[in-house]
């Protein structure tokens, strides 16, 4: 494999790379570089996090005329996210030289700080479509001069809306300009999108075996129910404690009630979304890329092609709208050959979706349900604990550091707290080897103090016992793992909806009778509850 010096980078900027801790180019690099310093057009399709974006820089800021103080180089991308990150690779390449210049232009910054910027003059011009077309309508940006142009995760951009507003830009372009288009997907838009505005383009395709990077990324869906969906995302943080995680939700009201629920569950996170300000956006991610979050809840359209090191897990907590959304989530973690978890969660009216997802990625992904124990397979006879593979999956922080070591309380109070509360009985039982027997018991004689008597007969005591306070249709010889089972696919499977149906109306600190006395209580019970009084 080639150095960037045999690409054609000139050394000083191989000296500043290497300073960067990169050294070696990665495949989409390797195979953009030389076609871009020769000058041609280019269409390169890479997976996400494979390094497209010192694939188009390195070439742009060589070719840069430092004494020309007029923008050179304009790069839109479709959130102000991107933007700034793109910024911020530009601005470590240039930071030690004093004449080139680099700016970002975006929504919900200073305007009257980028219009001095623009008039003291920059070289390079990072921006979001809007706020670009802003500035031309204003007259205080002039694309006369530029020479080079990056359409970077343009299949967003197509996605967005942005069409028309970039096709707008493009006609304010010199005609005689170098054209890059870079992008994980390239659906038919942007292909025509190519054909009209580029000239002879390289097309530059960078895959793998498929077209998710498998030897990254381990991928699973979670079959769960609406209702048990957020304990088991908890459930799922407290087992495999990522070191850092991205949310997806498909709504900015989706993003923002979850992360308030994590939030007062004691987990350390925060959201993006388009309705938060531009300073606290940035706020956000500063805390994020320290690591001072572990959790970051976020909607799509916020989170596009955002590169923070260290994340290890995504969770897909509402279904993608598709396998384009699907690869550009997933693909948060697991950049750049690092390993990642993603975790999609599926409810029943989901499973169309993911056929299509399926069929879209041409891939069939394992499935897994949350149950007391934690993750188990749910394919089958191959249903079994996978609890095993965690430490795999972990991102790896010691047990003593940082927020991310609050999941462990949380499991020592899943396992061993419990089986004391009226809505959890079975799985308090089943954690504890099936004693699921003493548990119910006890908690019979809680209601009996709470309600019905110290009086009641011990047939009725041990029939509470042997339900296990979860479902009246097993008997006392099943003990607790019957019960505990039950309580499982209530928070997780498909399988689960009729035990959610039975439970939906009952208090979950187990002060309400059982679910055998839904009807009210025997005319025994009656009697035993009168005498208690």
């Amino acid at each position: 494999m080639a150095n960037f010096e045999q690409l054609g980078i000139r050394p000083e900027w191989c000296e500043i790379l290497k300073h960067q801790g990169i050294a070696v180019p990665t495949p989409v690099q390797e195979r953009s570089i030389p076609v871009l310093l020769g000058g041609r057009d280019i269409i390169a399709e890479a997976q996400t996090g494979t390094g497209k974006t010192l694939a188009f820089l390195l070439p742009i800021i060589q070719k840069i005329n430092v004494s020309d103080r007029s923008p050179q180089a304009l790069i839109i991308a479709p959130t102000r996210e991107l933007a700034l990150q793109i910024t911020e690779e530009a601005k470590k390449l240039t930071a030690n030289d004093d004449k080139l210049h680099v700016l970002a232009v975006y929504g919900g910054q200073d305007v009257d700080k980028q219009l001095r910027k623009l008039q003291n003059g920059t070289q390079i011009v990072i921006g979001t479509p809007g706020r670009l077309l802003d500035h031309l309508r204003r007259g205080t940006l002039k694309l006369n001069n530029v020479k080079k142009l990056v359409l970077d995760e343009a299949d967003q951009m197509l996605h967005m809306g942005f069409l028309d507003d970039v096709e707008t830009i493009l006609s304010e372009l010199p005609h005689k300009r170098q054209t890059m288009l870079f992008s994980a997907t390239m659906p038919k838009g942007i292909r025509h999108l190519a054909k009209t505005y580029m000239k002879d383009p390289e097309d530059v395709k960078v895959s793998s075996q498929s077209v998710i990077p498998i030897k990254q990324i381990r991928q699973q869906v979670l079959e769960c129910t609406d209702r048990g969906k957020l304990e088991a995302l908890r459930g799922m943080i407290d087992t495999y404690r990522p070191y850092l995680a991205i949310i997806f939700c498909r709504t900015k009201r989706r993003a923002s009630k979850l992360n308030q629920d994590l939030r007062e569950a004691g987990y350390a996170s925060d959201e993006l979304h388009g309705d938060l300000s531009q300073s606290k956006r940035e706020n956000v991610m500063k805390a994020f890329r320290d690591a001072k979050l572990q959790v970051l809840v976020a909607t799509d359209v916020a989170a596009r092609g955002l590169d923070v090191e260290g994340v290890t897990h995504v969770f897909n907590y509402d279904m993608p709208h598709d396998a384009e959304s699907y690869i550009h989530r997933i693909g948060r973690t697991g950049r750049a050959g690092g390993t990642g978890l993603a975790v999609t969660f599926a409810t029943e009216h989901d499973r169309p979706e993911l056929a299509r997802i399926e069929q879209g990625i041409d891939q069939k992904l394992s499935r897994i349900q949350w149950t007391s124990e934690g993750p188990i397979a749910s394919t089958g006879a191959a249903r079994r604990s996978i609890n095993s593979q965690g430490d795999d999956e972990r991102g790896g922080r010691s047990s003593g550091t940082g927020s991310a070591r609050r999941g462990a309380g949380r499991n020592d109070r899943r396992d061993g707290g419990r089986g004391g509360r009226g809505s959890r009985g079975g799985e308090g039982g089943r954690s504890e080897g099936g004693r699921s027997g003493g548990r119910s018991g006890g908690r019979s004689g809680e209601e009996r103090s709470a309600g019905r008597g110290s009086a009641r007969s011990s047939d009725s005591s041990r029939s509470a016992a042997g339900q296990g306070g979860r479902s009246s249709s097993r008997g006392a010889s099943q003990g607790g793992r019957s019960a505990g089972r039950s309580g499982d696919e209530r928070s997780s499977g498909w399988a689960g909806r009729s035990a959610d149906k039975r439970t939906s109306g009952r208090s979950s600190e187990g002060s309400r009778r059982p679910e055998s006395a839904g009807r009210g209580p025997a005319k025994g019970d009656r009697r035993d509850s009168r005498r208690g009084r």
